[in-house]
């Protein structure tokens, strides 16, 4: 498995299987456990054919082609796995879903995430699919927008990660160079790759490959480079392994890390490791922002959201390094999100598949900001996008003319190909979307005129302000997509009302209703006080009649209006649900209208304002009634208090 993989795969493990004594299942375990799949696969595949079923075998069996990205042969599996109609892991029915993609079953795999999201409701790819249920007349909508062909530089063995040198492409390869010995990885049976040049002669035309850089290219895997725009300094990616020594985590495997080197007259030289590389995670697949004052690159390092996520680090002017900060959860998922690039317009393109997409590894888009941060993610669509491994896209802003990685079979030569891809239309990354609303008043539900509406970001910072119409409109026009905003609507007879929205990317604009109440409100006898003031419901427990905490609070208000208004009468009435009998109902309920009296006249009231009675189960205000099965937030409405006005 070519390194473009081991640096954005970290597997759970599993238990052996049931019957693991079996010493082929051994070997293809221990096979498995190390990352050797093409000897795991032809061990349990043996087994299987015998007529085992388990669990542990077919999940094992389908992860060991997930992670070689062959989904496909991956699929038969995990349709085997739920086929046994067992209970599976949360995170299956995210990878069988995946896996659907790739032979073209998206309704299916629809609803395997649906699944997904009841298991793994805080999962950032859950809440992505249910925000984008319409993903694919999205990724529709952005494709057919290049033009892509083979770039004619690609052996049979994998051939990836590209990057712009001057009038040059650096790309990695696994081919074999036909010398009398060759280090191949027990992976995939694939030569360790290196780094190869090839002259771009013209915006379309390249010459043969070479090797890049003796210097650089080591005995293990060297990957994914980016230079700087003087062409003296490069990082890139290379197994843990630099002077001649190699170094291994904990589990005795030799990890990913960052490099540097410099050029020194023709050839490059001072080959050192970035100082937040780590034995213990990877970090691999550097790039750089335009100013070249940030670096970009994929980690698992403490802290990240999923498998790999997206870190940014300062390259401070005196040859320092800042903190790694992660991109966030508006980047990051739990899943893969890898190879980033940012172009000269300040493009964040990265591969993942944890964002919707048409399969496997897709390439998104997000547009930068001056704050440093990014905006929406967008789905490039087809045909860069495909049922396969789409990933590592460069692109020239200026020519148009890019280059990205690709494991699909049509018009490859084999495992992973470049190609090269021209733009034909720009992708509308400044999504803009209508906000409008109307304010009511929250009693009778008439619009509100001269009610001033200010719309607020996500630190409360103001952005826009307005005022309704006499229709109680209001029109912020255009605001960014997919982004959360405050608004907050005021007005000197009104309370005022603050709520937080999030603007979708849907064609209809996003219409908001917003309700404000009187600070001054017309009362007459026969009105229930407690809605008259939206004052919260008076709640008692199951059987109880003793005033809770929160009715306290709530009744503190019924006691601040008596104590306004020193005319008002009331009369209490309490109710119970429908358990228990009608006669001990009745007793109950009058023990709580007399509860709720006494705690006012120990507050204050006289007790010839108030009037109080106990009504049981005759006015439940839904149908909880005997015999019918409710929740038990069901009965608690009907366990309530109110508050009739009998005197002003």
């Amino acid at each position: 498995m070519e390194i473009r993989k081991t640096s954005i795969i970290f597997l759970v493990l599993f238990g052996l299987l049931g019957f693991a004594q079996n010493k082929s299942l051994q070997k293809a375990d221990k096979n498995y456990d190390q990352f050797l799949y093409v000897d795991a696969i032809k061990t349990y595949e043996k087994v299987a054919k015998k007529g085992y079923k388990s669990i542990q075998l077919f999940s094992k069996l389908g992860d060991s082609y997930y992670f070689q990205s062959r989904y496909a042969e991956a699929n038969q599996w995990y349709e085997k796995l739920f086929s046994l109609q067992k209970k599976v892991a949360a995170e299956y029915y995210f990878r069988y879903a995946q896996t659907l993609k790739s032979v073209g079953d998206y309704d299916k795999s629809a609803n395997l995430m649906q699944a997904f999201e009841m298991q793994k409701t805080t999962d950032l790819r859950a809440k992505l699919a249910q925000k984008q249920v319409d993903y694919l007349a999205q990724i529709k909508k952005n494709s057919g927008r290049y033009r892509i062909k083979n770039a004619g530089v690609n052996s049979p063995y994998s051939d990836y990660g590209a990057a712009f040198y001057k009038n040059t492409l650096v790309f990695t390869s696994a081919r074999d160079t036909g010398g009398l010995f060759v280090r191949k990885h027990h992976w995939n049976n694939q030569p360790f790759t290196n780094l190869y040049g090839v002259a771009i002669h013209d915006t379309t035309r390249l010459q043969t490959p070479e090797i890049f850089s003796k210097k650089t290219n080591s005995k293990y895997h060297e990957s994914t480079p980016v230079f700087t725009s003087d062409g003296n300094t490069m990082y890139f990616t290379r197994n843990n392994y630099v002077n001649g020594k190699k170094g291994k985590d904990q589990k005795n495997t030799i990890l990913l890390k960052i490099y540097k080197a410099t050029k020194v007259g023709e050839k490059w030289e001072n080959v050192t490791e970035l100082p937040f590389n780590s034995n213990q995670y990877n970090c691999a697949h550097p790039a750089l922002s335009p100013d070249e004052k940030t670096l970009y690159f994929s980690s698992n390092m403490p802290g990240s959201f999923g498998m790999s996520d997206l870190y940014k680090v300062a390259l401070l002017p005196e040859g320092g390094y800042g903190k790694p900060i992660n991109l966030g959860p508006g980047i990051n998922t739990e899943a893969r999100e890898s190879f980033p690039f940012v172009s000269k317009a300040n493009e964040l393109y990265f591969a993942s598949d944890g964002h919707p997409g048409l399969g496997g590894l897709d390439v998104f888009v997000s547009p930068g900001a001056t704050d440093g941060n990014f905006g929406a993610v967008q789905n490039i669509g087809a045909p860069v996008n495909s049922a396969f491994d789409d990933f590592a896209l460069i692109l020239d802003v200026a020519s148009k003319i890019g280059y990205f990685s690709s494991n699909r079979t049509e018009d490859s030569r084999g495992d992973d190909d470049i190609f090269q891809c021209i733009e034909l239309r720009a992708l509308s990354l400044n999504c803009e979307q209508v906000l409008l609303g109307t304010v009511v008043d929250a009693l009778n539900q008439r619009p509100l005129a001269s009610v001033q509406v200010v719309l607020l970001d996500q630190n409360l910072e103001q952005i826009k302000q307005t005022t309704t119409d006499a229709a109680g409109t209001f029109d912020f026009g255009t605001v960014a997509c997919n982004t959360a905003y405050s608004l907050r609507a005021t007005n000197n007879a009104y309370d005022g009302n603050e709520m937080r929205i999030t603007v979708g990317s849907d064609a209809a604009p996003a219409d908001i209703k917003m309700d404000l109440t009187p600070k001054i409100q017309s009362l007459k006898v026969g009105d229930d006080l407690r809605k008259a003031l939206q004052i919260d419901i008076i709640h008692f427990d199951l059987d109880k009649d003793v005033i809770r905490p929160d009715a306290a609070v709530e009744l503190a208000k019924i006691l601040e209006v008596m104590q306004q208004n020193p005319t008002l009468e009331i009369d209490v009435r309490s109710h119970t649900d429908s358990r228990q009998t009608h006669q001990y109902n009745i007793k109950l309920s009058n023990r709580r209208a007399q509860s709720t009296i006494q705690w006012l006249v120990s507050n204050g009231i006289e007790a010839r304002r108030l009037t109080g009675k106990g009504y049981g189960e005759t006015q439940l205000v839904n149908t909880c009634t005997d015999g019918v099965d409710c929740t038990e937030e069901a009965h608690q409405a009907n366990r309530r208090s109110e508050f009739i006005i009998t005197k002003l």
